[in-house]
């Protein structure tokens, strides 16, 4: 097992490394080990990844395959019969499958030199046609918003077990010292399904969950410092406050919620010096920011989401999850058309001007970017006019990373209700992003209660190979 440069430094010379690494770092010792050890301090990977950071563009309710990625003349063809026989009935959230199929109003191109199948919904992504690899196999186990929101995020339909953004930041550790390693930014107030849980640690160590960036112009509260306190009287203050939970900390080192307040209180002391440039967005280019549409309202919110996910990987941020449509905007059980149409219209933008933003500036290559949702829509029809929940065959995308853009993987039948080729599970998945990292998911193990866990519970598959081309 590869150890890291800290790891290295403090085991080898009799501890001396460990000496000189405290003195760079600003971390004390007590004789050779740090008087509380840093259980997110960056990590050597497994192998050579070509990611070194991932933002995931999660559209919370749903998004339709059937009417942004994944074509079906058939479905229109048969627009208002019931589904055909030859098709096993689905179990889904609202009620029977016997609702009569409902037609795409869409209007479909083939884009780039790939001919990427995109709809009139995302007319602007026909320019990062060549950059996306389109996944159509997806498959999830989540029948409604808290089991599939829950299993996208942590591999169960269950709360309670580590997100993903949690297994990265533990088998990677962070970049920054002064930067959260994992974040996460909402697009309103409206809280996600299951909450906090989304980006929890679970059964690991709570130092590993992810840090919220509320929306608007002030995502970290109390981040400056308050009026008329001098640094050296803040730093005063939380050295005297950090000797005496370090010392309340002794005897119950199994309290990781402890552990973890008293990092957080140093963290959010270094990020008072880092963070306020990073989410500063007011310092970029005029236009850099029309490229991701923060002078137009449509667009402005989640355009300053993709903008600072971009301000925050090139900071050393190792896992940074955007929200769209959090409290399930994205669900359309009736009027599809509105629904679907406004949000397209907020996001389209906004992730065309990240993936634009992120090449110009070579850090696409080491940025894995992932969209989608829960699961998708069925091609019946719900409530005449929308769509219920499909996790047994949906649509997400990757770019970046390494992955091979312009190309189309796996399949859904003829009217985009089942996985029929490469299914990728969302297990699959955990195991493929890991990997892109350059992370072997079988070696990302976490021992809990004398059982070796992982991020794919032990069932999936990375599909890196493909992926990559």
């Amino acid at each position: 097992m590869p150890h890291s440069r800290r790891q290295f430094l403090m085991n080898s010379g009799a501890g001396f490394g460990g000496v000189v690494l405290s003195a760079l770092t600003g971390e004390r010792l007590y004789g050779s080990e740090l008087r509380t050890r840093n259980p997110v301090a960056e990590k050597i990977p497994h192998h050579l990844g070509k990611a070194k950071s991932v933002i995931f563009l999660f559209m919370e309710g749903g998004p339709s395959h059937l009417d942004l990625f994944d074509p079906k003349p058939l479905l229109n063809k048969l627009a208002g019969s019931p589904l055909p026989e030859s098709f096993e009935r689905p179990v889904t959230a609202m009620g029977e499958a016997g609702s009569p199929l409902l037609e795409s109003k869409r209007e479909w191109k083939q884009h780039g030199e790939s001919g990427l199948w995109i709809s009139d919904w995302l007319p602007r992504h026909s320019s990062i046609a060549d950059d996306l690899c389109v996944i159509r196999s997806c498959v999830s186990d989540g029948i409604n918003h808290a089991g599939g929101v829950s299993q996208m995020n942590t591999g169960s339909v269950f709360g309670g077990r580590p997100s993903l953004g949690a297994w990265v930041n533990y088998g990677l550790g962070s970049v920054s010292d002064n930067l959260p390693a994992f974040t996460v930014i909402k697009d309103s107030n409206a809280m996600v399904v299951n909450g906090s849980r989304c980006w929890g640690s679970g059964f690991m160590p709570a130092s590993y969950q992810g840090t919220l960036f509320e929306s608007g112009h002030e995502p970290v509260a109390n981040l400056n410092l308050p009026e008329g306190v001098t640094e050296k009287r803040q730093r005063g203050k939380l050295s005297f406050l950090n000797r005496l939970n370090e010392e309340h900390l002794m005897g119950r080192q199994s309290n990781t919620e402890l552990e973890a307040r008293i990092r957080s209180y140093e963290l959010a002391y270094r990020m008072q010096a880092e963070a306020p440039e990073a989410i500063d967005l007011e310092s970029e280019q005029a236009a850099v920011k029309r490229m991701y549409g923060l002078e137009n309202e449509q667009t402005r919110v989640f355009g300053r989401q993709c903008l600072m996910a971009r301000r925050l990987v090139e900071r050393g941020v190792r896992f940074v999850q955007l929200y769209h449509g959090a409290g399930s905007k994205w669900d359309s059980h009736s009027g599809m058309e509105k629904n679907h149409a406004r949000l397209c219209g907020n996001v389209d933008q906004p992730i065309v001007g990240l993936i634009q933003d992120l090449k110009q500036r070579g850090l696409l290559d080491e940025t894995l970017v992932i969209w989608g949702g829960e699961f998708g829509r069925t091609p019946m029809s719900e409530k005449g006019d929308g769509r219920d929940h499909n996790p047994t065959g949906f649509t997400m995308w990757m770019a970046g990373g390494g992955v091979k853009g312009g190309q189309t993987i796996g399949a859904t039948d003829d009217l985009g209700l089942y996985a029929t080729e490469d299914k990728l599970h969302v297990h699959d998945l955990h195991a493929t992003v890991l990997d892109l990292l350059g992370l072997d998911h079988n070696k990302v193990i976490y021992q809990h209660k004398g059982r070796p866990e992982r991020v794919d519970l032990n069932e999936g598959e990375s599909a890196a190979g493909e992926i990559l081309g």
